[in-house]
Parts: C-alpha cells; structure tokens; sequence
C-alpha cells in the first residue's frame, strides 16, 4: 500500500518550488526563440497592446508542452545534485532507501505532468495553434507598404500586383514601380510604370493612395459595346505625377481560418483519427482513378478503334514488329508528323505525370502529417518521463547543485533531443523515412539512455569518474605515469637493506636472462598476439621483486636512496604481449583489421618501451646497491661484504 511518509513530502516540495521556476525560464526561452521567426511580421505593423497580447497568449499556450519536458529535466537534475552535493542523498541511502524508491513521489508527479502536456496537446493546443496562425495571417496582410518585397511581384493588394525593384525604408520612397491592374475582364488591363513613387493608408484605412512620378500608363480600352472585335484598342498616357486610389481595407481584420482549420495541429486526436479515414479513404480512390486513366493511355492509340488498340499493343508487346523497318517506309512527310505527334503526346504524358505526383505528393504529405501529428501527442507527453529519467539519475552521479552544471547539461540533452526529433520530422514529412520511424527517433535515442543512467546511479555506480576515464585513456594510449616517492613523516622501522639487495641483484640477474631468451626488438607473430592465451609470467615475476624491494627502501631516510627509486620505470606487465587479458576481446580485435593494426602497433610500442625500462632498472640498481650495502653495513656491523 502506497503511503505518503515526510521524505515524499520533503521531495516533492523540493521539485516543485525548482520547476515552477524553471517552467517559466524554458517558456520565456521557448517564446524568444519562437518570437524571433516572426519579428519582420511584427514590426512597423502598428498593432495594439490587445492584439499583441493575445500573439503572446496563444504562442505560449502552444509551446507550454515543449517546456515541460525540459523544466522537468533542470529541475531534477537541481534537485538531485543539490541533496548530492550536501550529503543528504548519501543520508538517504544509508538509511537503506534507494534512488528510486526516494523518487517516487516525483515520479508521480512527473506523471501527473505528463498527462497535463497530453491534455493541452489534445484540448487547449488545437485551439491555440489555430488562433495563432489566424491571428499570424491577418497580422501578415495588415499595412502591405511595409510588407512589399524587393524585386518581387506583390499580390496582397485585391485586383493588382505591385513589382518594386527597390525601396528606402527611412524614407518610405519606392523606386522602379510596376503595377498590373487586374479586373474581370481579360481586355480592361492596365500596366503602369514609374520611375518612384510612395505608398500611403487613407484615414479611413479603406484604400491606398499610391504618388507616382515620371511614368507611364498603358491601358486597354476594350468595352462590352464594342463586341468581340480582334483590334482592342488602348490608351498610353505619359505623367510626371499621378495619383491612384486602390481598394485595400488596412485596417486589422481577422483572416478566413478555414485553411488553417485543415491543419492536423489544429485538430484534437479523435478529429485526426476520424479526418485521417477520410483522408486515406480519398487518397486510395485518387490512386484508382489514376490507375484507370493510366490503363486507358495505354490500350487508347490515336486514330484506332478500341480492337485495333489491343491487337497494336499485342504486337508491340511480343516483338514480331519491327518499328524501325515501318518508320522507314514512311514518306518524309508523314516521318515529319508521326515524330511531331509523338514528341507531342509524350510532352503531354510528361507534363500529366508530373502533375499527378505533385498532387499524390501533397495528398500523401497531408496524409503523413496526420500521422505524424497523432504520434507527437504521445512523444512529446512521454518525453517528460524520459527527461526526469535522466536528469534525476545525472544529478545524483554528478552531484553539483546550482544553476552551473545543471543548465549546461540540461541544454547539451535538449540540443540532442532537437537534433533527433527535428530531424526524424522533416525526413518523415519530406517521406524520405517512415513517420512512425521518424518520430519516435528520439524516444528510441534517449529512452536507453535513461535507463541506463537510472540504473547506474540506483546500484550507486561510478559512470562520471574522470580519474576513471583518465585511467582507460592512459592505458589504451600507452601513457606513461612517473613514480612519485617522498620521504615518510613517520617511519617505525628502518628497510631491510640486505633482503633489498639481495632482491635487486636477483632481479638484475633474471633481467640479463630474460633479455638473451626474449628478443623484444623483433616483430612477433600476430596470429600469436591476438589468439593466444597467457601472459609473460617472466616480466610478472621480475615486476613483483622489484615493487617489493621498492616498498621496503621507501621508508629510509637517505636522500639518494630515495632519488634514485623515483627512476624505476613502472613496468606495464602484460601491454608488450597481447592487446588486452581476457581471450574473447583479443580475438574481437585481431579480426577487425583497423582496430587489430592499431592495437598491434601498440603492442610493438610497449616492447621497444620494456626493452629501454629493462636498461633502466639494472643501470638504477648498480647505483642503489653499493648505497644499501653500506647503509646495511651500519645497521649490522658483523656483516662483512656481501660482493
């Protein structure tokens, strides 16, 4: 039975007072960001603190589910690193609590937030993102003088397009104007051209009054009393300064949401569902009416009868035709117009095939985006689980409070996310992945990484030891590490110079054997390197007399003594031999050539290395030795020279 004790009091108040404050952090950021997509669409516009207001309120209603999941992640990676860097979470597992059972009124709480996001996903999202992008629409057509680009055509203005070639923003002057004056008939045209020209808003805001200077008016003045005559004729009028009135109403109005509506991020999960059928029941029956259109291309030859169709297609299809022997029959004439019609009618296939995939290219778009929509409901509501996986446990490792270390980590796993999640999304709508591939992409990335991070910091496991990793680095490079022995503050009982000695000397005689038996400067066998079993016991034995010998002279008082054991080498014992100790990941190596040659290289460079910390450490016991036996002579006055 579940029962609520004073630490889930204690840890629930710890995260929630940190991810109030971190939700409203992630929003601002999620909302700056946002923001700076659309801030050409919002300066200039003149808007007003009321419509300003609501942009903001439905942007952040859209982008509330996007925040959780990273409030949730620095809030816990605080919370966690915080009791970690106090010793409270040490406290907590000695008292025999583990991680997860510490967690686990968080754990509901994370939860409880995930069904939140879901909630606004499905309810409050929808509404949101329609009302935002209807706002962002109708935000868009207000004051067109500041929206008309350069060098391009402009058709915001109703029955017109404005072409500017260049405009001054501090002065509002338009150069190189085009306009084409458009109405429902083909021959009441007008082109007009000018040099520059402004472009002002009534007071009314009902129509724009457009200044032109030195230009030219061409206009058609084709009528209905004049009929259908082929000769329209047109007026041209020169000016050096002309007014035109055009309709526009500037005024703020909100646009025609039924497009946006169409939008799958404006639908709640039951419309997508039911939309989707509709959607998939259409596109299927888009594709049987291609497919018979394609059927009816095929068997309809020009100028022949259905029979005579088939019969052609038939011996087209079995070879007993020979096309080239019939085209050159043919007169030059009728050569001339069987080529043209062909070039025509494969012109005209190309062009309808090429508007056939475009349209099955947006019908199926429209149908993924459905589908990618019903799968980010749940994605973005489990990313909050996820995010709390791992931000606890990398907390607990870690151990570093603040708003330091758990903002860089909580930005470098968000970056990731991104990464993951925007680019499964584009390649799924673009159908270059599946949707249910490129959506989940993410989840599949971090899901292991957060069980894996729950687990380690569960069973107290070292994951971020830099000493640790600093140690693998050293030995997969070779790196050498120098011996560091100091004088002892406290020494109870002088070394035993003669047991010293008489180690020493049989290591330098064992090291004179073993360098006549075992030639290191010479290439040894691969196939022995990476497939054979056992190490060089030899250099073992020889290594374990040495750091004998080394630990007991540490503890005298002679300065050369202790100077000269800092020059023994520290002998790696198995590195010159093979690769790694355990059989199965020799093998591994040696059959991947990259790897096997590099490892293979190494190994050569570790017995050039034995062979030089041989020299060193019999050249380092001739000058120990004759120190000791003197120092052992003073400790044992009857002992008489051991050489």
């Amino acid at each position: 039975m579940f029962r609520i004790k004073k630490l889930d009091i204690f840890m629930a108040k710890q995260f929630l007072q940190l991810f109030v404050g971190a939700f409203f952090i992630c929003q601002f950021v999620l909302m700056m960001q946002f923001l700076w997509r659309y801030v050409n669409e919002l300066i200039g516009k003149g808007l007003s603190l009321e419509i300003m207001a609501q942009f903001f309120w439905y942007m952040g209603l859209m982008l509330m589910p996007q925040a959780f999941p990273l409030a949730i992640l620095l809030s816990s990676l605080i919370v966690f690193g915080n009791l970690g860097e106090s010793s409270e979470l040490t406290a907590i597992k000695a008292a025999g609590i583990s991680l997860l059972q510490a967690s686990r009124s968080l754990i509901v709480i994370v939860f409880m937030i995930a069904g939140i996001s879901f909630y606004f996903q499905d309810v409050v999202g929808p509404n949101a993102d329609k009302s935002f992008y209807q706002l962002l629409l109708s935000v868009k057509q207000k004051s067109p003088e500041v929206e008309i680009p350069e060098g391009v055509f402009y058709d915001g203005i109703p029955n017109a397009n404005l072409y500017v070639q260049k405009k001054n923003l501090q002065t509002g002057m338009l150069y190189g104007i085009m306009i084409y004056r458009r109405t429902n008939s083909y021959e009441d045209q007008a082109i007009i051209l000018a040099d520059s020209g402004m472009m002002q808003t009534t007071e009314e805001k009902k129509h724009l009054l457009l200044t032109l200077y030195n230009g030219e008016w061409f206009e058609n003045m084709q009528s209905q009393e004049l009929g259908g005559s082929a000769n329209v004729p047109y007026r041209r009028e020169t000016f050096t300064n002309k007014r035109i009135v055009l309709d526009f109403d500037s005024d703020f109005n909100l646009a025609d949401e039924t497009g946006i509506a169409a939008d799958a991020r404006s639908k709640s999960l039951d419309r997508i569902l039911t939309d989707l059928d509709s959607i998939i029941i259409f596109n299927d029956s888009i594709g049987r009416k291609f497919e018979r259109e394609a059927r009816y291309r095929t068997f309809n030859i020009p100028h022949l009868d259905k029979k005579d169709s088939l019969k052609a297609y038939a011996q087209a299809a079995s070879g007993k035709v020979n096309f080239d022997t019939l085209y050159a029959k043919l007169s030059a004439d009728k050569k001339r117009r069987v080529t043209q019609s062909a070039m025509e009618r494969a012109q005209s296939e190309v062009f309808d095939l090429s508007m056939k995939s475009d349209y099955s290219f947006d019908l199926n778009k429209r149908e993924r985006m459905h589908r990618m929509e019903i799968i980010n409901r749940f994605t973005v509501a489990f990313s909050c689980i996820i995010f709390f996986f791992i931000g606890a446990p990398l907390g607990a490792i870690i151990r570093k409070g603040g708003m330091g270390v758990p903002v860089i980590i909580s930005v470098l796993v968000f970056i990731i996310y991104y990464i993951f999640e925007n680019s499964g999304m584009r390649m799924a709508r673009v159908d270059e992945w599946t949707v249910w591939f490129g959506k989940l992409i993410s989840t599949m990335a971090l899901a292991p990484v957060a069980a894996f991070f729950t687990y380690k910091a569960n069973n107290d496991s070292v994951v971020f030891n830099i000493d640790l990793y600093k140690e693998m680095l050293r030995q997969i490079l070779g790196l050498r590490m120098k011996r560091n022995i100091t004088r002892k503050e406290v020494i109870i009982e002088d070394p035993k110079y003669d047991i010293d000695v008489d180690l020493l000397l049989n290591v330098s005689l064992e090291i004179g054997t073993y360098s006549e038996e075992h030639r290191l400067l010479r290439w040894p066998n691969p196939f022995k390197v990476f497939f054979h079993a056992g190490d060089d016991q030899e250099i073992e034995k020889i290594n374990t007399a040495l750091e004998t010998a080394i630990e007991d002279l540490s503890y005298t008082r002679d300065k050369l003594i202790l100077t000269e054991l800092n020059n023994y080498p520290i002998i790696a014992t198995h590195a010159h031999t093979r690769p790694f100790r355990r059989k199965w990941m020799n093998i591994v190596t040696g059959l991947i050539l990259p790897l096997g040659l590099f490892f293979y290289i190494r190994m050569l460079r570790f017995r050039l290395r034995l062979y030089k910390d041989l020299r060193v450490i019999r050249q380092t016991s001739d000058r120990i030795i004759p120190r000791a036996l003197e120092l052992s002579t003073a400790q044992h006055p009857a002992v008489t020279d051991l050489l």
